[in-house]
């Protein structure tokens, strides 16, 4: 797919889905911010990757630093084409009446308040253009309960409701709004969700998961008019009719 000269901006882009996102919308010729806390990784991919990426350190959960961190990448690559709300936390894994409640809060931070915060921070600029892409990283657990995941499936399923509401208020304004539900991917999170032995997830071996490159390629597809009838919406990995879109079976 070709995304020569279109202005990405990616949160949680230090490993993972989001440096595998990066890797993708980079070779498809787009300008690609880079965002994290982690100013180190994000410093080195943006090396590896070259004169079309940069690193904004950010943290998502402060609404000044996201939109700083819109207005750094706009002012260094021009007006932002997409906004991809892929930074997320899932602690703390334990039993709701046992949760840390500081870990509990902090989550909902990233996971809820950090897609707020892109989202207020971007959908300006798009509505004044007419035009522009937001995709949030959602979860199975949007959907439905896990045990053990009280702040990621609370978290997860509010941003599936901001998914919805701004797609409600701005689809006829010229933006696309949608959510990628990407299923179980080899991540650090995974590694960490297995030492936890809560749920049922942790009891999955390593092989069952699919590679961070799957939901990048798909977040790349979404940005299509081919993904147009899930405006709105989550797109499920998991659907083989999806997967099939997208060219990965």
């Amino acid at each position: 797919m070709d995304m020569t000269e279109k202005v990405v901006l990616i949160t949680g882009a230090s490993r993972g889905i989001g440096a595998a996102t990066a890797r993708e919308f980079v070779a498809a010729g787009a300008k690609v911010a880079l965002v994290a806390r982690s100013a180190d990784a994000i410093g080195a991919l943006a090396d590896e990757l070259g004169d079309g990426a940069m690193a904004v350190p950010c943290d998502v959960a402060d609404y000044r630093s996201v939109s700083d961190a819109i207005a750094r990448t706009e002012g260094a690559f021009g007006p932002l084409d997409v906004l991809i709300g892929n930074a997320g936390l899932l602690d703390p894994i334990s039993h709701l009446a046992e949760a840390d409640v500081d870990a509990w809060g902090a989550t909902i931070d990233v996971n809820l308040k950090g897609v707020f915060n892109g989202m207020r921070a971007a959908m300006p600029g798009m509505i004044d253009r007419g035009a522009g892409t937001i995709i949030t990283v959602s979860s199975g657990a949007a959907h439905g309960p896990v045990e053990g995941w009280s702040s990621y499936c609370a978290s997860k399923a509010g941003a599936y409701m901001l998914t919805r509401c701004a797609d409600k208020e701005a689809r006829d304004k010229g933006l696309r709004i949608l959510g990628l539900s990407p299923g179980t991917v080899a991540t650090d999170m995974q590694r960490d969700i297995k030492a936890s032995g809560i749920n049922p997830v942790s009891q999955l071996e390593w092989s069952d998961h699919i590679p961070p490159e799957w939901p990048a390629k798909a977040l790349m597809w979404m940005c299509t008019a081919a993904a147009d009838s899930f405006l709105g919406d989550d797109v499920s990995l998991r659907d083989e009719d999806v997967r099939r879109a997208v060219g990965l079976i």
